[in-house]
């Protein structure tokens, strides 16, 4: 029992102890922070107080500084100020001066419109007088001439007409004859020189290819039995075949001159062969066309390299062997286009133009003749299509659109070609017309002629390369005669497509005739 009082009094003077020890402590740690609190305070104190002074001293400063920035801002603005209105000053003088002499100026313009308005009114009173004056005169003159102001009039500007008639007559006849002296002379030259140094062949071609054949019996044999095997042919080859109307001889028809060649060469190995019958006539058929394929290809090549002219595209050589088997007026296309090509060389040489550029064109100038039974269009439009197609030189082109007289030749390349091309068509032999389209020319331009006042009777006579006119005298003085002669071949040349060149003899002659009895 003692025991336990003694550990329970144990443990409360332990507890005591404890807690004087806590507040002994506690008491002194209170002591230490206290201290470290004031001392925490008077250092915060410290730098409160220097950053005032530091803030004070900054202050002081930027004050100091914006005092100066404003002192040099407004001595900057006051002197602006005084260049601003010394320039204004000066304007002002100077605008001060401009009014003054506009005010001169306007005071001078003032006296001088008084002047003229005083001039005006002098002058309308002199107007006034030589109106009154002049219509005396006119009244005078009529008395004595009998005729009035119009009638006099209209024979001043009747003799006037005359006189500018017969002058520009006689200007246009000097003008004229030395400009063709001149022309023809040097055209002549240039020419000769180039149809002499030209060789051509005089060749005339027809729409018909005639084989011939070793007996009268291979006419049965080509026709078969029951025609079977010209009908086989005439439907691979799209050609007429004419057979009983000519003895040993087959006659070969058809529009396309391809087609017809491909025929001719078919039948011939035909005959060769002797074995005729459909399957055999395909099969000769397909020959013969790669046949002709290679001969298109050979004178394309051939005309090329005959001209010189290199670097075409392969379609464009290919379309000039095709031009073999093309006539025009009975003339084949590919050797006048060659004979085209060498003229036009000759002529620009002898012009000192592009030689080859006028070879090239001169070759390529009917290019579209080759499939203008294909194509749609004239022959000139579709070979401009063509050579602007395959990239061809533009001066090629404008000689192709030009060669007949669709446009104007505006190169000297144009109109080389046309003179060679029209060289190559006109010479003798080598294109021939049909009767019918020959006459209806003859015809066209004796109605050209006819349609002129005071054309009596007009006579085409050489072909067609001249026209004989006729002229009533009493109509048509030597004057008038010029003037006409020079309006018909203007109209010709509009409405006529003819080779080479009309001449145009306009005749006038008075006769009196007596009879001494």
């Amino acid at each position: 029992m003692n025991l336990w009082i003694g550990i329970a009094i144990g443990l409360v003077l332990a507890v005591l102890a404890a807690f004087v020890a806590f507040k002994f402590g506690i008491s002194y740690r209170q002591k230490i922070a206290e201290a470290e609190i004031g001392s925490a305070e008077e250092q915060a104190k410290r730098i409160v107080e220097d950053a005032k002074k530091a803030a004070e001293s900054k202050k002081r400063e930027a004050l100091v500084e914006a005092k100066e920035e404003i002192h040099r801002n407004r001595v900057e603005y006051e002197k602006e100020v005084r260049e601003r209105r010394s320039e204004i000053n000066r304007q002002e003088r100077r605008i001060q001066q401009k009014e003054e002499t506009l005010d001169k100026k306007t005071e001078a313009l003032e006296q001088k419109e008084e002047q003229l308005a005083k001039k005006n009114r002098e002058l309308d009173g002199q107007k006034e007088e030589i109106r009154k004056l002049k219509e005396t005169q006119v009244e005078l003159l009529e008395k004595i001439s009998g005729l009035t102001a119009e009638e006099a009039k209209e024979y001043l500007l009747k003799n006037i007409e005359s006189e500018v008639r017969h002058e520009t007559a006689m200007m246009i006849k000097e003008i004229e004859s030395q400009a063709k002296e001149e022309a023809d002379k040097r055209a002549k030259n240039i020419l000769g020189l180039a149809i002499q140094k030209c060789a051509a062949d005089h060749v005339a071609e027809t729409t018909v290819s005639v084989v011939p054949l070793p007996s009268e019996d291979m006419k049965g044999r080509i026709i078969g039995r029951e025609g079977r095997n010209i009908r086989t042919l005439e439907t691979l080859t799209g050609i007429d075949l004419i057979i009983d109307d000519t003895p040993e001889a087959v006659i070969l028809s058809g529009f396309d001159p391809i087609r017809r060649e491909i025929a001719r060469v078919a039948l011939e190995k035909l005959i060769v062969d002797g074995r005729i019958h459909p399957a055999r006539i395909e099969e000769m058929v397909e020959r013969a066309k790669k046949e002709v394929e290679a001969t298109i290809k050979q004178q394309g090549e051939q005309a090329t390299f005959e001209t010189g002219v290199h670097g075409l595209h392969p379609e464009v050589v290919k379309l000039l062997g095709k031009l073999h088997f093309r006539t025009s007026y009975g003339q084949n296309v590919l050797k006048h286009a060659i004979e085209v090509s060498h003229l036009s060389g000759l002529l620009a040489g002898e012009l000192g133009g592009d030689i080859m550029l006028a070879k090239r064109a001169g070759l390529l100038h009917d290019l579209g003749k080759a499939v203008d039974h294909e194509t749609e269009g004239t022959h000139v439009t579709i070979g401009v299509d063509i050579a602007k197609k395959y990239k061809e030189n533009q001066e090629v082109i404008h000689a192709i659109h030009a060669h007949h007289g669709d446009i104007e030749a505006t190169t000297l390349v144009a109109s080389i070609v046309q003179a060679a091309d029209a060289i190559s068509a006109a010479r003798p032999g080598a294109r021939r017309e049909n009767i019918e389209t020959y006459i209806k020319r003859l015809e066209k331009l004796e109605e050209i002629a006819d349609s002129f006042k005071g054309v009596d009777k007009s006579y085409a006579i050489q072909a067609g390369r001249e026209i004989r006119i006729m002229v009533k005298p009493e109509t048509v003085n030597d004057d008038d005669a010029v003037i006409l002669a020079r309006d018909i071949v203007k109209r010709i040349e509009s409405e006529l497509q003819y080779p080479g060149q009309i001449k145009v003899n306009v005749i006038r002659e008075t006769r009196a005739v007596d009879y001494a009895k």
